[in-house]
C-alpha cells in the first residue's frame, strides 16, 4: 500500500469514525434518509404508523460475517448473532448481517485475510491470530501478564488504545470494533501433571498468540489449532495439552474427557478481547446512519459476550471440580519463568518494530498506572472476599 493511500485511510479513521458521532447522525438525518426515501418495501414498517424506524426507507444493505468460532459456542460466536439481530432490528430490516461459523465460509484462521480481500464484509476473530501480518495486532487481543477485562476495555475505549490499534489495521484495509471479552482465562488442559519448568520441555500444546511464543521460549512445541479441531488433536495424542478459554467453553468442547489436569491462571490471557473486523471499502460505502447502527450493535454484542461468560463459567467450574478433573495452580517457577520470557519478548519486539514500540510504550504506561490502582483497593477486597 502506498504511503498516500495509507495516510488517507488513517485520516478517514480518525476523522470519520473515531470522532464526530453527532455530526454523522445529523448528516444522515439531513441527507441520507431523504435521498433514499423512494426505496420502500411494501408491507414493511411504515413511518406514519410509528411501527418501525425511519431507516427502513433507506438503502438495503446485506453483509456477510465470517467467524473464527463454531456456532456451538453461544458465548463467543453468540456475539455475532447478537450483532446480526440488533443491526436488523435497528434498521427495520434494511441493513442485515448474515453470520457464518468457522469453516462454513472461510477457515477459522483465515478470517482477516478474507476481510482484506473483500470476500466478506465483516469478520469476527482475534487480533492475535494474525501476528504474521503484524506483531502489533497482539494489542487488540491481549498480552501475557497484561490487562484484566476492565483494564483492557478502559485502555481501548478511553485511553486511546483503539485508535492506535485501528491505525495498524488500516494498513490492511480493515477497521476494528471490539466485540467482547472472555474474562480471565484458565491455563489449559494437560494429559499429565506439570510441576515445574522442566516438565514443559518437549510438550506439544495448542496455544496461540504471544502466549504461544512465550511457551516456545520455555521449551514447548506450539500449535495454533482452531476450536473445532482441538478435541480430536488431544484425543489422537497429536498434542499433549491445549488451552481454549475457560470452564463453560472447555466443558462444551469436551476437553475434560481426555486431559484431567486443569491448570490456572491463564497468565497469557487475563482479559482478552475479540473483534469485529470490517473491510474499509465496505465501511466507506455504508450509509452514515448504518455506521452508527453497526457501532451500537457491536457494543451491545461485546457486553453480551462478557456477561454470558461471567454468568456461565461459575456453574461449569463447579461441575468440573465435582468430576475427576484436578484443578492445579501453575508453580511459582513456571509463573516467574513465563513472566521473564514475556518481558524479554516485548522488549525484543519493540526494538525491532517501530509500530509495535509505539503501542507498547502507550500500553506500558497505562498498565503501570492501572496496576497501581487495581493493586490497592480491588486486590485487597478480592484477597479477603474471594478466599
Amino acid at each position: 500500500m502506498s504511503d498516500a493511500k495509507r495516510s488517507d485511510r488513517r485520516v478517514f479513521l480518525t476523522g470519520g469514525v473515531v470522532g464526530g458521532a453527532a455530526g454523522i447522525v445529523a448528516a444522515a438525518a439531513a441527507g441520507v434518509l431523504r435521498q433514499r426515501s423512494s426505496v420502500h418495501t411494501p408491507g414493511g414498517p411504515n413511518e406514519s404508523t410509528g411501527a418501525g424506524p425511519n431507516v427502513h426507507t433507506g438503502e438495503r444493505v446485506h453483509w456477510r460475517l465470517a467467524s473464527s468460532f463454531p456456532a456451538s459456542l453461544d458465548t463467543i460466536y453468540g456475539a455475532s448473532e447478537v450483532l446480526s439481530e440488533r443491526v436488523a432490528a435497528m434498521s427495520g430490516g434494511a441493513f442485515t448481517v448474515e453470520s457464518y461459523e468457522a469453516g462454513e465460509f472461510v477457515g477459522a484462521l483465515e478470517v482477516m485475510g478474507s476481510i482484506q480481500r473483500g470476500t466478506v464484509e465483516v469478520g469476527q476473530t482475534a487480533g492475535y491470530y494474525n501476528l504474521g501480518k503484524s506483531e502489533a495486532l497482539a494489542f487488540d487481543t491481549c498480552l501475557p501478564f497484561g490487562f484484566t477485562p476492565r483494564q483492557q476495555n478502559a485502555w481501548l475505549h478511553e485511553a486511546g488504545g483503539l485508535e492506535l490499534v485501528r491505525e495498524v489495521y488500516a494498513d490492511f484495509n480493515v477497521i476494528s470494533f471490539p466485540c467482547g471479552n472472555t474474562g480471565a482465562q484458565m491455563g489449559g488442559w494437560f494429559r499429565r501433571r506439570i510441576d515445574g519448568l522442566d516438565d514443559l520441555k518437549g510438550l506439544t500444546m495448542r496455544i496461540p498468540g504471544l502466549g504461544g511464543k512465550v511457551m516456545q521460549e520455555l521449551g514447548v512445541s506450539v500449535q495454533n489449532i482452531a476450536a473445532g479441531e482441538v478435541y480430536q488433536s488431544l484425543e489422537r495424542g497429536q498434542i499433549d495439552a491445549a488451552e481454549w478459554v475457560g470452564p463453560y467453553d472447555d466443558e462444551k468442547l469436551g476437553f475434560h474427557r481426555i486431559a484431567k489436569n486443569y491448570y490456572y491462571p491463564g497468565w497469557w490471557e487475563p482479559g482478552p478481547s475479540l473483534s469485529f473486523l470490517v473491510n474499509l471499502d465496505a465501511w466507506a460505502k455504508l450509509p452514515a446512519v448504518y455506521r452508527e447502527i453497526f457501532k451500537a450493535a457491536s457494543a451491545e454484542a461485546a457486553a453480551t459476550m462478557q456477561n454470558r461468560y461471567d454468568a456461565k463459567n461459575p456453574g461449569a467450574f463447579a461441575r468440573l471440580k465435582a468430576s475427576d478433573v484436578v484443578m492445579r495452580a501453575y508453580s511459582d517457577d513456571i509463573m516467574q519463568g513465563a513472566h521473564d520470557a514475556s518481558l524479554q519478548l516485548f522488549s525484543d519486539s519493540a526494538a525491532a518494530d517501530g509500530t509495535y514500540r509505539r503501542l507498547y510504550e502507550h500500553w506500558s504506561k497505562f498498565r503501570k498506572d492501572s496496576f497501581a490502582w487495581f493493586g490497592a483497593s480491588e486486590l485487597a477486597y478480592a484477597q479477603f472476599s474471594f478466599g
